[in-house]
């Protein structure tokens, strides 16, 4: 009944009519039901995308905080190892002239101390010797005074005493 033709074919409008309802329900169905949930879907997806990429460059502004602080830590205590290290060589550095300047002090103090000993021994040995020479100078004038005695007498009696000297000590 409505029929047009186009050349070789005809075409009807009530089919026609049928063919177009039939798509735009078929739209309204592809819409409600795949539509909305393949969008959603894809929006879930970009979100998540934005997501991480906001976590990534989160977490590489964390890492690189990290890092500064970590490499900000391993100067001061470079730094504080150093100061240690400068303190323990001064520090060192001080006992050692201590231990040089208290060993002087000691030479010094015994050299003094075997000097006065020294000095003290010779003045004790003189004594003693004084003593001993004054001795036997009396011995040797009491002999004289008892006896005149020659030459060859007064040798023996110098020699007897240097005899008896050495066997005295």
């Amino acid at each position: 009944m409505f029929s047009y033709s186009v050349v070789g074919a005809q075409l009807y409008v009530g089919d026609m009519l049928f063919v177009m309802i039939t798509f735009l329900v078929l739209m309204w169905l592809v819409k409600i039901i795949a539509w909305k949930p393949i969008t959603k879907m894809m929006q879930d997806r970009s979100d998540k995308i934005v997501n991480d990429i906001d976590s990534a460059k989160e977490s590489r502004t964390k890492a690189a905080d990290l890092a500064q602080k970590r490499q900000a830590e391993l100067d001061k205590t470079r730094d504080d190892a150093n100061t240690i290290i400068n303190t323990a060589k001064q520090n060192g550095q001080r006992q050692q002239e201590q231990i040089v300047e208290d060993a002087r002090n000691e030479a010094s103090n015994l050299k003094s101390s075997a000097e006065k000993d020294i000095e003290q021994e010779r003045q004790e040995a003189l004594a003693k010797l004084r003593k001993d020479v004054a001795s036997l100078s009396i011995e040797i004038a009491s002999k004289i005074i008892s006896k005149e005695l020659n030459e060859d007498d007064q040798k023996g009696l110098v020699d007897s005493y240097i005899e008896g000297l050495g066997k005295q000590k």
